[in-house]
């Protein structure tokens, strides 16, 4: 701890000497984004996005799950979601999974969380069942492969979600392909487990009226992001074919 108490202690005299003044968020926030992704402490939203104080609203769950809208048992997670979009007025949404995370993993090799139970009542009651994950894509298949479809994660491309044009940026730069397949089969099988993943969120997302009413407005863009922990790459999801590419 004693290197976060010393940075802490000289946070506020590092940020005037960078010219950085705090001053304005006194008045309130304005963030630009909702940012939903997991609790993995090698998943650092601002650093991933550059995002100053302010600029980025966090929302941060063991595995990056976002639960079904359910007005008869309420959340914290849906509570952020709604203050999010309707009292704060964010212009997108961007759920981001990562590589290796332990939560959907525990979910596809069906773990023995017996002493975990609050961990285990969240996966089972909040991400649903475990379910078996799709199968593994070989090495070299496209950018990165195919994320598994998902019937009741699966939504078409449309205006309101813009992951295919930023993906498809990356795409056309000359982005290197990612070493994500470049393991195991089994570090395969999970990684299309959590692109899976990441599309059930979103479709969950489509069904919060706050959203949805705003999804058929075209006032707000759902981003769905894959998070490469050992290279610090960024895949965004191409709703027109499934792949995720870097950004």
């Amino acid at each position: 701890m004693r290197s976060f108490v010393e940075h802490a202690r000289s946070f506020r005299a590092r940020m005037a000497a960078d010219g950085q003044s705090l001053a304005p968020l006194a008045h309130g926030q304005s963030p630009l984004a909702l940012f939903i992704t997991c609790s993995d402490s090698r998943v650092i939203p601002a650093l991933i996005t550059g995002a100053r104080p302010g600029e980025l609203f966090e929302l941060r769950t063991a595995g990056g799950i976002v639960p079904h809208y359910n007005l008869d048992r309420p959340s914290g997670e849906a509570a952020t979601i709604e203050f999010a979009v309707e009292v704060l007025c964010v212009a997108d949404i961007v759920v981001c999974g990562h590589s290796q995370c332990a939560a959907v993993a525990a979910r596809v090799r069906g773990d023995d969380l017996s002493q975990v139970p609050a961990m285990d009542g969240w996966l089972t009651h909040a991400a649903g069942a475990p379910r078996p994950a799709p199968a593994p894509t070989p090495p070299g298949t496209g950018h990165h492969g195919t994320a598994p479809r998902d019937p009741a994660a699966h939504t078409p491309a449309t205006a309101h979600d813009t992951t295919q044009d930023t993906a498809q940026d990356g795409a056309q730069d000359g982005a290197p392909d990612s070493a994500v397949y470049a393991g195991t089969s089994a570090d395969r099988h999970l990684t299309a487990a959590i692109h899976a993943h990441v599309l059930a969120q979103l479709d969950r997302l489509r069904h919060y009226p706050c959203i949805s009413t705003r999804l058929d407005q075209g006032r707000i863009g759902l981003h769905g992001w894959f998070y490469e922990v050992h290279t610090g790459t960024v895949l965004a999801h191409r709703p027109a074919d499934g792949t995720f590419l870097p950004l």
